[in-house]
């Protein structure tokens, strides 16, 4: 099913965990960010995968990087810093956002690109997470929940926004609204740490500190305040830290930075987990902090705390 590739960043190691991996939404190339300061782009061939290019930002460990919906920029976030940096690709510009206008936070950590290009969403304290314009930057409208807001994802159409809070509720916001839809209880979780929606608009699934995975219908979570999940998955054992599923909702990756190796691939719809991966004799994977598939899921890739971005193939999958 996945063959091993060589790693992504063969070409541009590092010993600094990586802190981000994604793959360009048009053209073949991944990106790897780390917290050594760096954001480096790859070509993807699976064989030397060549180094595009590397930007290096001075004292400004990277926290979390992403492109942009249309794949023009790569927005950067830091580990201690309220600075958001852009670099436009097309200019080959570094532009830094020291201050969003309106934004009261001291530091701009986590943060989340909508899919159809039109918004930024910035994870806050004190349960406050903020919506930007991607285009200009600037503050449209911050909301609230009530506890430590954990984890935050747009929905596949970019109409609503999920948002999973330290006490193991998850609310559903209305993007131009911005009234909250509904408020359910995340089964079994005392507190949440990761959430994510499938491409085709069908699953949420939300990752909470004991392991567990709960698969909700989109729908359900719209209508319910106590929905049962289609499927708890219960394979892990430490806090779910990263969930994301493959663009033709038929994988859903989960992980746990805790513990080494903890990673699983759930097939879909049948929510059962492979059981061939990860093979657990070779033990490479380490901790994994990071995960994309490919956009049209002809590659997985994993980063870990050991600077390595690990590649693989999926065979199942003709296309990258």
């Amino acid at each position: 099913m996945m063959k091993n590739c060589l790693h992504a960043n063969a070409e541009r190691p590092t010993t600094a965990r990586i802190s981000s991996v994604q793959f360009h939404p048009c053209a073949q190339v991944v990106m790897v960010a780390a917290l050594d300061n760096s954001i480096s782009l790859f070509q993807v061939d699976g064989k030397t995968n060549p180094k595009i290019q590397s930007i290096y930002l001075e004292k400004f460990p990277i926290f979390k990087a992403r492109f942009s919906a249309n794949g023009e920029e790569v927005l950067a976030t830091s580990t201690h810093s309220r600075v958001l940096y852009v670099y436009d690709m097309l200019a080959g510009k570094l532009i830094p956002v020291h201050q969003v206008r309106g934004l009261k936070e001291k530091i701009v950590r986590n943060f989340e690109v909508s899919s159809d290009g039109s918004f930024l969403l910035i994870n806050g304290v004190a349960g406050y997470f903020h919506l930007l314009s991607m285009k200009t930057k600037e503050l449209i409208s911050s909301m609230k929940v009530n506890g430590r807001i954990a984890a935050s994802t747009f929905s596949s159409d970019s109409k609503k926004v999920y948002a999973s809070s330290a006490d193991g509720e998850v609310y559903v916001w209305d993007v131009n609204s911005r009234k909250c839809l509904n408020r359910f209880v995340d089964e079994g979780s005392l507190y949440g740490l990761s959430i994510a929606t499938s491409r085709n608009g069908q699953y949420v699934a939300c990752g909470s500190n004991c392991g567990v995975v709960n698969i909700y219908s989109q729908d359900s979570c719209l209508q319910e305040t106590n929905p049962k999940p289609i499927k708890a998955i219960m394979n892990l054992v430490t806090g779910v830290s990263s969930l994301t599923f493959n663009p033709t909702t038929e994988i859903l990756a989960m992980a746990s930075e805790k513990m080494k190796e903890a990673v699983r691939l759930v097939h879909l719809p049948s929510c059962t987990v492979f059981s061939n991966f990860p093979v657990f004799k070779q033990k490479n994977i380490s901790l994994a902090h990071t995960m994309d598939f490919s956009p049209r899921s002809g590659y997985f890739a994993l980063g870990n705390e050991k600077g390595r971005a690990l590649l693989y193939r999926l065979h199942h999958y003709s296309d990258f």
